[in-house]
């Protein structure tokens, strides 16, 4: 390992600690020239292909998972400390299968499952865009699907409030 500083190629390692959150060793380490102190940090490299939904493929990336989680359950009860630990998990599934390829639905399928078990209001917005709704009636049948009620009572959902979500959303058929 090189040194930062002096750019000297010997150095020691001083301490090393497991960085369970980000699935990497930290490592301080010393240069024996300049006897300066740095950190690395050693990641397994993962390299399983995403198949998208239009052919292509991409690298599993688990900042993108992040990110998507954040998107879902941002002003939940889920915090982002929560969505990092459920992107580990995820991702360390995804190593145990050994496969050097998985498809976005099953990505996606993965994510819900553990949504559904964590907060409603999450996975319904994730289901929102993995699903790609159409129409009200699929929203309300995800809706139904998640809950397990048929009748969602006072909890009846207003149609001018789903239309105004939709619209955000990007969708236009309503």
């Amino acid at each position: 390992m090189r040194c930062p500083f002096c750019n000297h190629e010997e150095s020691k390692v001083t301490d090393s600690r497991n960085a369970t959150e980000t699935n990497a060793v930290r490592r301080r380490r010393e240069c024996l020239k300049c006897l300066k102190r740095f950190t690395t940090f050693e990641t397994i490299d993962l390299t399983i292909q995403v198949h998208k939904r239009d052919g292509r493929y991409e690298d599993f990336i688990q900042d993108k998972l992040i990110k998507g989680l954040d998107s879902a359950c941002r002003h939940t009860r889920i915090s982002h400390e929560q969505v990092r630990a459920l992107a580990y998990k995820i991702t360390s599934d995804l190593m145990e299968r050994q496969v050097k390829e998985v498809s976005t639905k099953e990505i996606g399928a993965i994510i819900m499952q553990h949504l559904q078990g964590l907060d409603m209001i999450a996975y319904i917005r994730f289901a929102c865009v993995y699903r790609r709704f159409k129409d009200v009636d699929e929203l309300r049948d995800a809706l139904k699907t998640a809950s397990g009620k048929e009748d969602f009572g006072s909890y009846e959902i207003e149609n001018k409030g789903i239309q105004h979500a939709f619209k955000e959303a990007g969708h236009s058929k309503i």
